[in-house]
């Protein structure tokens, strides 16, 4: 088992830049490895309130943070086109000093596609953008020029200079759970997987699907990271736990049964649920506490977890 690594999604929307800077600047003094936001442009769980573009908001905090990485979970594909976007992450890389967490997916939110004008073609379709967006990024990552001509984009003799900081490039997550499509091109592209928050059951199943891929094109599934997005109900004391459990479930219950799947309890409670987690080969987060931005409680996990980690 290795060093688990621990990220928190912090708010964009109806909020201060102030308070998010503050709360990004929080994780980056007590010893957490990453700060995650949303990529969407109305709203998340509501729509029409103001919400920050995490590209710009990444790029704001990369200044004004030191040690943790700066990622969205995940980046919205066919928002942007993938050589633009590829200069975008080297050049967030080279400013942050290779802090750049890179996670992208096919996109989902057909509201979110009509409104900004965006085409909204079938699942499938989708991931083909998504693979063959990987593909260019990589080589505009790593060749001196990048060449490419597929289905839905090309490049020709593109520039990506300068090149990234984090060699030989930047780390390519790829996150959902497709098994015929989504885990294929994971299998084939992606240096880490972000699965959701599933009943061990489930989870075993898309591991499965997952290294049968790999198998198939050749890979080790170890060569893998599996991430995953989850929720933190933290508590001191146990007495607390049932009235912030209501809370977060209806809050966060897009993510199933929280008690069950999410990171439930003390912080005796979460080293349990994450040794447990590491056994299955999961081995990074992206946290949504419960409370979100909490300070106290983005403290007390930094205290009292992470170390048993580190």
């Amino acid at each position: 088992m290795g060093r688990p690594e621990f990220g928190v999604m912090l708010r964009q929307q109806k909020i201060d830049f102030e308070d998010i800077k503050a709360a990004a600047q929080l994780c980056d003094s007590t010893g957490y490895d990453s700060v995650w936001f949303y990529d969407h442009v109305l709203g998340q769980g509501i729509i029409g309130i103001d919400i920050y573009e995490p590209w710009t908001l990444m790029s704001a905090l990369s200044t004004v943070t030191e040690n943790v990485k700066l990622g969205t979970m995940v980046l919205c594909n066919p928002f942007r086109y993938p050589p633009l976007l590829a200069k975008m992450a080297s050049t967030l890389d080279v400013i942050s000093n290779g802090r750049v967490e890179f996670a992208i997916g096919a996109g989902w939110f057909e509201e979110e596609f009509r409104a900004y004008g965006y085409p909204f073609p079938s699942t499938k379709e989708r991931i083909e953008m998504l693979r063959e967006a990987v593909t260019i990024l990589k080589l505009m990552w790593t060749e001196e020029t990048a060449s490419f001509s597929g289905k839905h984009y090309k490049v020709e003799n593109a520039l990506c200079n300068p090149k990234p900081v984090q060699r030989p490039h930047i780390p390519v997550c790829i996150g959902g759970s497709g098994e015929r499509f989504l885990l294929r091109a994971v299998a084939e592209l992606a240096d880490e997987w972000n699965c959701p928050a599933t009943s061990a059951i489930e989870f075993d199943r898309k591991h499965s699907i997952l290294s049968k891929h790999c198998e198939e094109v050749g890979r080790d599934i170890e060569d893998i990271t599996i991430s995953q997005q989850t929720v933190c109900v933290l508590v001191k004391d146990r007495k607390d736990l049932s009235e912030k459990l209501e809370k977060a479930q209806r809050r966060y219950g897009f993510f199933g049964d929280i008690e069950k799947l999410g990171i439930v309890g003390t912080p005796e409670d979460c080293v349990k649920k994450i040794n447990a987690d590491l056994e299955k080969g999961i081995s990074k987060y992206t946290i949504f506490f419960s409370d979100v931005m909490n300070p106290s409680t983005i403290e007390l996990f930094a205290k009292e977890v992470i170390p048993e980690f580190r």
